[in-house]
């Protein structure tokens, strides 16, 4: 369960591997031209609202989003191992495919943390960063969202894009689910 208080969430900026739709897991894949101007744009979305805390994944590609966008908020930056995306163990650097749907089925992977035990430490990755000063600004990966979309009751129609702040206020009495809204 994730902790019902308010934040921002951001899909760290665009890596190759994004654009060969290959799993980067715990790989530390740097941002490529676009991802830097995505967290850029980023910075320039989120400059009119208030961030007390950034907490960021370890890996490069988010932790130099979280630092460009925090040109702009001039706040803390925590960085938090539990925000670090999945390890794929041997599928890690592979394209896209059935194996990702087996996988989040409950199929294992050799090496690979289970999807359950990564929806867990992520939830978990969450629940620290919500302790913080907040708003906290959360900036982390595509996989770690699938649990703030699995446990928060979001529909989307897809993966969180790269470099777009979502802004996500807990359920209320008249909503179940979790309400996210983009930042632009």
């Amino acid at each position: 369960m994730i902790t019902p208080i308010p934040f921002y969430y951001l899909r760290h900026g665009e890596t190759d591997w994004n654009l060969q739709r290959r799993m980067q897991g715990r790989a530390d894949v740097q941002l490529n031209e676009t991802g830097i101007a995505q967290a850029h744009a980023a910075k320039s979305a989120l400059s009119g609202q208030e961030v007390r805390t950034i907490c960021t994944s370890p890996l490069a590609r988010a932790r130099d989003t979280a630092d460009i966008v925090n040109l702009a908020l001039g706040c803390p930056v925590v960085t938090i191992d539990d925000l670090a995306e999945c390890s794929f163990g041997d599928y890690e650097g592979e394209p896209y495919g059935d194996w990702v749907v087996e996988w989040r089925r409950g199929g294992a992977l050799p090496g690979a943390e289970s999807y359950d035990e990564f929806l867990a430490r992520s939830v978990a990755g969450i629940n620290r960063a919500l302790t913080f000063d907040g708003p906290v600004l959360i900036v982390a990966h595509g996989g770690v969202y699938w649990a703030i979309q699995h446990h928060g009751r979001i529909d989307t129609d897809g993966p969180i894009p790269n470099g777009v702040p979502v802004w996500h206020d807990p359920p209320t009495g008249d909503f179940p689910g979790w309400k996210a809204q983009t930042i632009a």
